[in-house]
């Protein structure tokens, strides 16, 4: 029951004397005392009752309220029949910790009070017990079948009162229930399947307990049941991992997020949830199975493409393509390719199919929500790599399309923290993405393009890495293709002699030579950089020249030490 109940309900005698905005709080208990330090006796969740006999002067109101705050009590509830009017020093305290304070009317008995919260909790739970079956019942038969998630969510916020959402592992909001308005804002969806994909890859037992923005959070994992066509999931139930590399799907399955803290629920609470995470896996999959189709079509298309059949074949194929992938588009569309691989150390798992999943989900436009909106996308994978097929809308015609469709800067910025969680220590996920073409011609090259661009994204520095076609044009396309023992002594050779002189002198020569390239020569601009006087940086830039046996002034040497630190 909750503590705006017991504030409606005239005969308990309750007037509020502090904490109107946390009067949605659950109240699980009742406890009366008049002990200076009751923590021994609380567990969280009571509405203490007090007769204030503990009270002698007004600095024993701090500590005592301070030890209820801390146990995780509800509320607070004091006697007026013995002491007359609350102390002025009793509401400041409860204020400061934000312990929603009553006053009891004289004329009420604490055993009044006490018979009714224990009387309304007892009923709720028996409720709770009586409704498990009967909601496992309307959830089996109106769950996956006829409507998806949203039904199955809208029985949790109607039956128990929970605000609960299903999430994608990159943050994307796939289902909330309706009670759940205004739904989470991205940022707590990204943050939430962080926490949850940092957990699973720590082998905790779920359900996660986590906070964001000051609410509490339970995250219950929904785990594939393998009947899909899609990245294999593992077997099992809530908490109960599969046999198989938590690795394999860890970065495809979606998990619950349930606005409550499920530490203290009964059992057939838990076993509830774990129901209900069982039947939006069963939609999982069949939403799986229903993508057979489009990723077909996409390999289909990909083989044409590798195999170099003729351009008259791949448009044939891209003709019977289009209408399937965008219904009712009329004009025939440009099409971009997006590469990506996932990839573990020691190189024992392949990771194509997780990455065709996470590929699915991170080519849908961030904005949407629901899983139909990746229903235009046909993603193919083998081996460590998946290939995705990107439709978009014919540009008009005084555009050439070369910014139209996606880009690699942004298209991982909203997911890049919460994957990144999930491949921890020992994974990378590595994207290219072509140009837009408009015809069969062009994809062998977009294939191409998307694949270069991916190897460029490969050889930075970070855990989540994409490069586009626009970089394929700039020296840093010719990096990712030169041999690691070439790289090393090539940057050796040059800076060494800087890191040494560096480390023993404690200067600063490699920051200067990096500020001192990127103001492209100017002494006046790297000296204000670097907030050194011109003589000083003369100094430094001399004391590298005289190292290396290079000249700064000269045009190969400073495209030397630009490869070296871009290498390096």
């Amino acid at each position: 029951m909750r503590l705006r109940a017991l504030l409606d309900t005239d005969a308990l005698g309750l007037r509020l004397l502090g904490g109107e905005d946390e009067l949605d709080r659950t109240v699980r208990g009742v406890m009366t005392t008049d002990l200076r330090d009751p923590s021994r006796y609380l567990s969280g969740g009571e509405l203490v009752l007090t007769g204030l006999a503990w009270r002698r002067d007004a600095s024993d109101s701090e500590p005592f309220v301070r030890i209820l705050a801390s146990a995780g009590v509800t509320a607070l509830a004091a006697g007026e029949a013995e002491l007359g009017p609350i102390p002025e020093d009793l509401v400041a305290a409860c204020a400061r910790h934000r312990l929603p304070l009553f006053a009891v009317n004289e004329s009420v008995a604490f055993a009044t009070i006490t018979e009714h919260v224990v009387r309304q909790v007892s009923g709720e739970r028996a409720g709770d017990l009586a409704a498990v079956v009967d909601r496992h019942r309307r959830m089996m038969t109106s769950g996956p079948a006829g409507g998806g998630p949203d039904v199955v969510l809208d029985l949790l916020g109607s039956d128990l009162d929970l605000r609960a959402w299903v999430l994608s592992p990159a943050g994307r909001l796939i289902a909330g229930s309706p009670n759940a308005e205004p739904g989470l804002p991205s940022v707590v969806c990204a943050a939430l399947a962080g926490e949850h994909l940092a957990a699973v890859r720590t082998g905790r037992r779920g359900p996660y307990r986590v906070a964001v923005g000051g609410t509490t959070y339970s995250l219950f994992p929904i785990r594939s049941s393998g009947r899909g066509t899609g990245a294999a999931g593992a077997a099992g139930t809530t908490g109960a991992p599969g046999s198989r590399d938590v690795r394999e799907t860890v970065l495809s399955d979606w998990l619950l997020a349930v606005e409550a803290d499920a530490g203290d629920w009964p059992a057939e609470r838990l076993d509830l949830l774990e129901g209900v995470t069982q039947l939006i896996s069963v939609e999982r999959d069949r939403r799986d199975a229903a993508r057979t189709v489009r990723r077909r079509l996409a390999q289909e298309v990909l083989e044409l493409v590798q195999t170099g059949a003729a351009p008259g074949e791949i448009a044939a194929r891209l003709r019977v393509a289009a209408p399937v992938l965008l219904p009712g588009l009329g004009a025939a569309p440009h099409w971009q390719v997006v590469v990506a691989r996932v990839e573990w150390d020691g190189g024992e798992i392949e990771g194509g199919a997780v990455a065709q999943a996470l590929l699915e989900e991170i080519l849908v436009d961030p904005l949407s929500s629901g899983p139909e909106p990746s229903d235009r996308i046909a993603v193919a994978h083998t081996g460590d790599e998946a290939i995705a097929l990107v439709p978009l809308p014919a540009v008009s015609s005084e555009h050439d399309g070369s910014e139209a469709g996606l880009h690699a800067d942004t298209l991982l910025a909203a997911v890049r923290d919460p994957l990144s969680a999930g491949l921890d220590d020992d994974g990378r996920l590595t994207l290219g993405v072509s140009a837009s073409v408009h015809s069969a011609e062009g994809l062998r090259g977009a294939l191409e393009e998307a694949r270069h661009a991916r190897r460029v994204a490969a050889a930075r520095a970070g855990r989540v890495c994409a490069a586009g076609h626009q970089e394929l044009a700039s020296h840093v396309l010719l990096l990712p293709f030169v041999p690691d023992d070439v790289r090393r002594a090539f940057t050796a050779r040059l800076l060494d002699p800087l890191r040494d002189y560096d480390r023993r002198h404690r200067a600063e020569l490699i920051p200067t030579l990096e500020a001192f390239l990127d103001c492209d020569g100017s002494w006046t601009r790297c000296a204000a950089r670097l907030h050194l006087h011109v003589n000083t940086l003369r100094y430094r830039v001399g004391r590298i020249e005289q190292l290396t046996s290079r000249d700064l002034s000269r045009l190969e040497d400073k495209l030397d030490f630009f490869l070296a630190l871009r290498m390096s």
